[in-house]
């Protein structure tokens, strides 16, 4: 580039090392298979990453590499204790979608007129996963002693709890029923849809593995990453009002029901990247795979909720104050602690760009991470952190930049305040009844 004036053919020649690298990047993730494939769900967000590089990658969400039928074939009957043909009046072989951990099915149970989703297990992936983790882990050690001053041991020690998890299908079952329930009965609609899982077909009882085979209701919808081409079928402008309006909407149903999981509740689907999101009729919401789900303990709940109110009111006093009370561990590099702890709080927990930026450098020199060491960051807190920044990747992904701080301000409250820490009299004024403050406005995708 050094050679070359033309600032225009800056751009055309950066694009082509974009598509080049998205190409290396893509093939090393999916022929690695397993914790890569997580990798390049992180990597594939917009906030993060040149378009080439989410437009390759964001298909490995639910287009990696499947395995074969044969191989699904082994692991359903072994599980089940019957043929496919015993179980399933039809069984669509050519998987509906493909992940890290498993691959879904659509199919159909004997003696019922209903769809279903079967999700079978890669053979093999937990281990892989796990050596793939492992070596994250010295990695990690090796980067926060030389260059990125960050707890990063402690994020991979969560990831391996975290992972271990997604291999256990009775517990995800029963995670995707208690948030089901919790969504169903504190709204008079839930924000989101949750499948209801068959309890009788998920795996016969094995006390020595895992379940490796889960049945749930099939949801109706197209995945969020086809939305626009949805709507380019159906005639309609993706930067109209009514597209505008749909796009809205969608991200206002995700934002709502995780402000009530995380803030509320405690308990929480923990993975909302795109191949987990469907949006169908009247851009109704569902939520998929519950492998990934975190329970805060109160404490970090409600630190948390003290977190929100401080980034929604820029106060970074108690911003310090929340990240004391949260465990986290900061060493200052500057003069101006206070409002680059609060900058670093809002690159971490907030879904707002700041104004005029597409993507976030949270490792450039003059970022707040770089200003602002974090010695130490609690384990449980990464499922939350992950959680904002995969929202954030969609928000920009969908052209529309909001804060979740702002909307959840009001639900920190309530927490609060239903815990005996804030009193009614002491109560803070609820800001952002106008959902337009939430959601400044679109921007470009």
């Amino acid at each position: 580039m050094n050679f070359v004036k033309d600032v225009n053919k800056h751009e055309e020649m950066w694009e082509r090392q974009h598509e080049l690298a998205a190409h290396k990047v893509y093939s090393m993730c999916s022929d690695l298979g397993g914790f890569f494939l997580k990798i390049a769900q992180i990597l594939g967000k917009p906030d993060l990453a040149p378009a080439a590089w989410v437009r390759k990658l964001v298909t490995l969400c639910d287009q990696a590499p499947a395995t074969p039928f044969d191989a699904v074939r082994v692991v359903l009957e072994k599980e089940l204790g019957k043929s496919i043909e015993q179980v399933f009046e039809t069984f669509d072989e050519k998987p509906l979608g493909s992940a890290s951990i498993a691959q879904v099915h659509r199919a159909r149970v004997k003696g019922d007129k209903r769809d279903v989703v079967v999700k079978v297990q890669h053979p093999g992936v937990e281990k892989l996963m796990m050596v793939d983790i492992r070596n994250l882990q010295i990695f990690a050690l090796y980067m926060q002693k030389t260059d990125i001053k960050f707890d990063l041991f402690s994020m991979t020690k969560e990831i391996e709890k975290q992972i271990g998890y997604e291999f256990d299908f009775k517990r995800e079952a029963n995670a995707m029923e208690k948030i089901r329930r919790f969504l169903y009965d504190n709204n008079r609609k839930s924000p989101v849809l949750v499948p209801r899982v068959f309890p009788n077909l998920v795996t016969r009882n094995n006390h020595n593995t895992h379940r490796k085979v889960l049945v749930m209701e099939f949801m109706n919808g197209i995945p969020i990453l086809s939305l626009g081409d949805e709507m380019a079928k159906r005639g309609i402008n993706p930067h109209g009002k009514m597209a505008e309006a749909a796009k809205f909407n969608i991200l206002h149903s995700l934002s709502q029901a995780y402000g009530q999981m995380i803030l509320k509740s405690g308990f929480f689907h923990a993975d909302p990247h795109p191949g987990n999101i469907l949006i169908g009729k009247g851009s109704e919401v569902a939520l998929l795979d519950y492998g990934q789900v975190k329970e805060l303990p109160d404490h970090l709940r409600l630190g948390y909720a003290n977190l929100v109110i401080a980034i929604a009111d820029n106060n970074a006093s108690l911003a310090l104050q929340s990240f004391r009370e949260l465990g986290i561990a900061t060493v200052a590099k500057c003069k101006n602690e206070q409002q680059e702890l609060l900058q670093l709080a809002k690159t971490m927990f907030d879904t707002e760009m700041p104004p005029g930026t597409t993507t976030l450098q949270p490792f450039s020199e003059d970022s707040s991470i770089k200003k602002i060491s974090v010695e130490a960051f609690p384990e449980e807190l990464f499922s939350v952190l992950r959680t904002v920044v995969l929202l954030r990747g969609l928000s920009v992904g969908i052209g529309i930049n909001y804060s979740c701080a702002q909307h959840w301000r009001a639900m920190a409250e309530e927490a609060l305040h239903a815990s005996g820490r804030l009193s009614t009299g002491r109560k803070q004024k609820r800001r952002c009844s106008s959902l337009r403050r939430l959601y400044p406005g679109p921007r470009e995708s």
